[in-house]
């Protein structure tokens, strides 16, 4: 499979798991060794200041910090978009990336447009997406920053498959609880 980062993995309807339940996955490293990604759709209720106050210099202090997976949970990461990519620790789409964040802390912080926290990443050992993808678990689009950065994170799923188009503007539409239609 070629690789997928810096796009989109929508969770399927089918998808049930709590943990991914019409979520937005941004790709983040895909290899031989497995997926990495992250959870773009889905804010906790902690704040930068409440819960990492030494990142308030990186990200708005009053912003929610994002949940971007149940693998290490308690490690928080910065995806930013670079006023100069080369400021990334790691790019991952065009002038979108991680901040490295030992070195942001201890020197100057790098100049973003755009940034968010992450506790948590979505990870995939060696073959196991693969595995999903022949249940049809995952829709891929393209990520771009705007999206990446939504000011509607919660109306992203929706949002991306109706974008998409055809069969998938109709699963944009789904209730939550089907069951209730």
């Amino acid at each position: 499979m070629d690789s997928l980062a810096g796009n989109f993995l929508i969770a399927s309807p089918a998808i049930l798991d709590p943990n991914f339940h019409r979520s937005v996955v941004l790709v983040t490293a895909h290899t031989e060794e497995g997926v990495v990604g992250l959870i773009v759709n889905r804010r906790s209720e902690a704040t930068v200041r409440e819960a990492v106050p030494q990142l308030d210099a990186l990200a708005e202090p009053d912003a929610l910090i994002f949940v971007g997976g149940p693998v290490n949970a308690e490690g928080v990461t910065v995806l930013a978009e670079f006023e100069d990519p080369d400021d990334a620790g790691v790019v991952v789409l065009d002038d979108v990336g991680f901040v490295a964040l030992e070195e942001a802390l201890e020197d100057e912080p790098p100049r973003v447009h755009r940034a968010r926290v992450f506790a948590g990443v979505a990870g995939w050992g060696p073959d196991q997406l693969e595995g999903e993808f022949a249940r049809e678990d995952w829709i891929v689009v393209p990520a771009g920053a705007d999206d990446i950065f939504t000011d509607d994170p919660d109306g992203l799923w929706s949002n991306l498959l109706r974008r998409k188009g055809g069969q998938y503007e109709l699963i944009a539409r789904m209730p939550l609880d089907p069951s209730v239609n």
